[in-house]
């Protein structure tokens, strides 16, 4: 059925999932960074911020890709020689997983502010006049209430994540994309296993569909 490349393909599904799992989390964490920036009172932090989100939401993500992934490269490779240290190649799995992190990150900012400022007022001043610390008014009524709000964008996220994971065989990674790839030019058939990878992909949206709707 698969002509002898099952165990390509299974592997390469696996680190499909593994850059993509990765991948949100340093989304998150970005966006965690990126929504309490915008919504200080810091104007230095908020417009680093804003121009962050502007940039990333602006420019294609196959270019921000390129430009990270050479500017990473770039950047490794002058810090090393003046090091007096030979060259450093990138490994594609960690490339892939800051540039993901890094594009969805700004996604994931916008996410969270909106998610903070939908929790009411009301709920914060309660809070507070329980004589209630900062401290534990983000930590027992800001963060849950938050995270309820955000759920639905978290979910959006993700899933644009998982297809994005595509991009990155473009950088030499080993993923579905690159092992259906080699299948098909091995075998001749590239429009057979172009419907395998399309199928993993479509498989692994309904098993996070799933997992979603289990309460």
């Amino acid at each position: 059925m698969l002509y002898g490349f099952s165990g390509v393909i299974l592997q390469g599904a696996l680190v499909t999932l593994e850059l993509a799992i990765s991948s949100v989390v340093l989304a998150v964490i970005i966006g965690l960074i990126g929504a309490g920036g915008k919504l200080s009172q810091n104007r230095l932090s908020g417009l680093i911020f804003e121009g962050y989100t502007t940039l990333i939401r602006g420019v294609p993500d196959l270019v921000l890709m390129l430009l990270i992934f050479y500017g990473l490269q770039i950047a490794l490779n002058t810090v090393t020689e003046a090091m007096g240290v030979g060259q450093i190649d990138i490994d594609p799995m960690v490339a892939g997983i800051i540039t993901l992190g890094f594009i969805y990150g700004a996604y994931f900012t916008e996410t969270f502010r909106g998610a903070f400022m939908a929790v009411p007022k009301g709920h914060i001043e309660a809070a507070t006049a329980f004589g209630f610390t900062r401290g534990q008014v983000f930590r027992r009524i800001m963060f849950p209430s938050m995270m309820r709000y955000a759920l639905p964008g978290i979910g959006n996220n993700w899933q644009v994540i998982l297809k994005s994971t595509a991009l990155v065989s473009l950088l030499g990674l080993e993923d579905v994309v690159k092992a259906t790839q080699l299948a098909g030019k091995s075998t001749w058939e590239p429009f057979y296993f172009a419907i395998v990878c399309g199928v993993i992909y479509l498989v692994f949206h309904h098993c996070f569909q799933w997992c979603a709707a289990v309460p």
